[in-house]
């Protein structure tokens, strides 16, 4: 277009000069150069006619036929490189490149979509099977993930399998389908039937198995491998998946859009109500028709709060939910206050930002940079926000203290009371409340000790054990005569000789290395009410934390302040991809598809009975569906997800809603036993479905008594 616009110039610039010079025609001459194109107009017009006879009266042509009137794309398409190879060899070549660039070469043209067709087996084996390389070592083909890499399938024949199971997991889902997919009934040789759909499932299993996603922010586009809300996120009173999204494209971007269900009071389902949803529900506003989607966050704890964040592909993060404590990031509003936000709401302080990883906390949240460096902001009385204080933050800060700032940071995650992180040289940094010991290190006592404690779950209740996480209130009667400056700095030296500071030089507040962990390079990191859990790259499980209910899976109830190896896993072979920590119970997912859980089993809140009893081991979650495997799993309280390997989501439990009680009595167990895993049916992370439409409700003119809203000549009497 520049060059268009140069050349167009130059040519007003020689038109001008030569303008100056040339001779003007004569009135007589104008009239004879327009009868002559008059003329030549006219005989075209006879010969069209001529030439076309009947023609108005024929049928206009099909637009499809025209693509068989070219046989010159045909021939050129046959000579491509490519479609020379054999397909041995072309499946070969074709399996290193990622689901953005596999949909855009099946653009390329016809030829290559129906080539690429019978590539799909080997290209999706690549990905989900383990691999060897010169050196003997286990890896996955052109993965990041584990040193052990993934064994999710053992041959071309599971491989095809998995294929036809991802386009029916989850049952009837209204996904969207091409005209050719809608014209053919059977599948052919080369599976031309279903290739249009395989650059979405194919997007969906790579970021499951080695954290890659076309992000439009990112320039190796590569996500954390081990990431907290990927596809799925639970806080105590409601749940984020991602779902729906889709267009016109090939490669539609399945599993963009995002909905939510459970408790919807404090607006943390992002609907604009604040009702209760007892199944999910997509969130409009282009959420997923365009913006796109890529990792969910549900925060909140048992105080009876709850706030959501949502991150995009081009690095910017949305919230809503409760904001009391800051947790949102947007700060003020004009009136003071800190209202709810009961729809997405971009935060502004992170506008110049890309962000590659969000988590969501109980009164806190936090964020991860495309450099590397952290945010965070919402309640930091128990030095959660690292910031080295204990001071709130309304708006995200960035965390310098304790060497972080020199680090570069890839994952985090935000518990009840405290914060960890990794890097990318493998360290685990934590801070925050270090109460049942979940900094899985040595701390300082704060400054001011009022009993800081945290709810923990006992019964259907609940009780706090220590006083509540904030200071001690100060009299309105205090606040309103201190109103000149004398008065504020005699109660501020008041609150000073009463140890009531908010600065704190404890090591709480601020980032701290693990240092028992140095040994090995952590890969991922969870952060659950009481206790936590850290990965390392061979799949090894570490937790520490409360001992309550058998959540750290040790065989028994004693907590741990340090890193303990999960040894049942270890003595079984077990290698973990995912893990998640709750309200004492934790999940893991193995490098199989293989789902563990442990700790308070009540209500079926991890699929394993509804029994009232404790799990202290690690113990496999068995499913209806036989070859059923997984690739995410999270947990909460009373209930957690399962993401599974065709897309399909599995609810253990559930969240009471309206008055009922928590657990899984609602659920459709679809035949199978209670207590088991039940299937969302209608929903899969990755089927590409029309957007929904939100219905205007017309408002009707109400009527009082004898007048009505009408015309003003009637309203007089006129």
């Amino acid at each position: 277009p520049s060059a268009l616009l140069s050349s167009i110039s130059i040519c007003h610039c020689h038109a001008a000069v030569e303008g100056s010079t040339m001779v003007v025609r004569t009135k007589e001459e104008r009239e004879q150069k327009r009868l002559e194109a008059k003329k030549r107009a006219e005989l075209r017009k006879a010969a069209k006619a001529e030439a076309g006879g009947d023609a108005e009266k024929e049928a206009k042509p099909n637009p499809n036929d025209l693509l068989k009137q070219i046989p010159i794309s045909k021939a050129h398409n046959a000579t491509l490189p490519a479609l020379n190879l054999p397909i041995d060899a072309l499946a070969k070549v074709m399996r290193y490149l990622p689901a953005r660039e596999w949909g855009a070469m099946s653009l390329t043209c016809t030829g290559y979509n129906h080539a690429l067709g019978g590539c799909r087996v080997t290209h999706i084996s690549s990905r989900l099977m383990r691999r060897q390389d010169e050196d003997g070592k286990q890896s996955t083909c052109g993965s990041m993930c584990l040193v052990g890499g993934l064994q999710l399938c053992s041959g071309r024949k599971e491989a095809q399998d998995i294929l036809d199971r991802s386009l029916t997991g989850g049952g009837e889902t209204n996904r969207l389908l091409s005209k050719k997919m809608k014209q053919s009934n059977k599948k052919t040789t080369n599976g031309d039937g279903d290739c249009d759909d395989y650059p979405g499932y194919v997007r969906f299993v790579e970021e499951a198995t080695i954290g890659y996603s076309a992000m439009q922010c990112s320039r190796s586009a590569v996500f954390p491998t081990h990431l907290q809300g990927r596809f799925v996120s639970c806080s105590p009173e409601h749940t984020l998946l991602r779902v729906g999204g889709g267009g016109n494209t090939t490669s539609g971007p399945g599993g963009s859009g995002t909905a939510a269900w459970g408790v919807g009071k404090r607006g943390q389902l992002g609907n604009g109500k604040r009702d209760d949803e007892a199944e999910p529900k997509l969130l409009l506003g282009k959420i997923g028709w365009g913006v796109r989607i890529v990792q969910v966050s549900a925060g909140g704890g048992l105080v009876r709060v709850a706030h959501s964040l949502l991150l995009t592909s081009m690095g910017r993060v949305l919230s809503f939910g409760s904001a009391g404590y800051g947790q949102l990031g947007h700060g003020y509003d004009a009136g003071s206050q800190l209202p709810d936000c009961l729809r997405p709401r971009y935060i502004d302080a992170l506008k110049n930002e890309k962000c590659i990883c969000v988590a969501a906390g109980e009164l806190h949240s936090g964020a991860v940079t495309i450099d590397g460096d952290v945010y965070t902001w919402g309640e930091g009385f128990c030095g959660q926000l690292g910031q080295g204080d204990r001071r709130p933050h309304l708006v995200p800060v960035q965390v310098t203290l304790g060497g972080l700032e020199d680090e570069c940071v890839s994952n985090m995650s935000c518990g009840c009371r405290h914060t960890l992180v990794t890097t990318e040289e493998g360290q685990v940094f934590s801070w925050g409340l270090g109460r049942f010991g979940v900094l899985g290190r040595s701390y300082t006592d704060f400054t001011y000790q009022n009993d800081i404690g945290m709810v923990v779950p006992e019964g259907e209740e609940g009780h706090v054990q220590g006083a509540a996480a904030r200071p001690p209130p100060v009299p309105a009667a205090a606040i309103d005569a201190a109103n000149n400056e004398a008065e504020v700095n005699a109660m501020m030296e008041s609150l000073e000789a009463l140890n009531l500071t908010l600065d704190d030089p404890c090591d709480q507040c601020y980032p701290k290395v693990i240092d028992s962990l140095e040994e090995f390079r952590a890969v991922g990191v969870s952060a659950g009410h009481r206790h936590s859990m850290v990965l390392d790259e061979h799949g090894g499980l570490y937790t520490f934390g409360s001992g309550a209910s058998g959540a750290l899976g040790h065989g028994d109830h004693v907590g741990q302040e340090y890193p303990v190896k999960v040894m049942e896993l270890e003595n079984k072979g077990v290698r973990i991809h995912q893990m998640s920590a709750g309200v004492d119970i934790s999940m893991a997912v193995s490098t199989e598809g293989t789902v563990f859980a442990w700790g308070k089993a009540a209500d079926g809140r991890l699929g394993l009975g509804i029994e009232n009893k404790d799990i202290t081991l690690p113990r496999k979650v068995e499913f209806e569906d036989k070859d059923f495997k997984a690739v995410d799993a999270e947990c909460s309280y009373v209930h957690s997800l399962i993401v599974g390997l065709d897309g399909s989501v599995y609810q253990c439990g559930g969240v009471g809603i309206d008055g009922k009680d928590d657990g899984q009595q609602d659920l459709n167990c679809n035949g199978g036993e209670l207590g088991q895993p039940v299937l969302l049916s209608g929903y899969n992370i990755w089927h590409r479905i029309a957007e929904p439409k939100e219905k205007i409700v017309k408002q009707k003119w109400e009527k009082y008594g004898k007048y009505e809203l009408q015309g003003r000549s009637k309203m007089m009497g006129i």
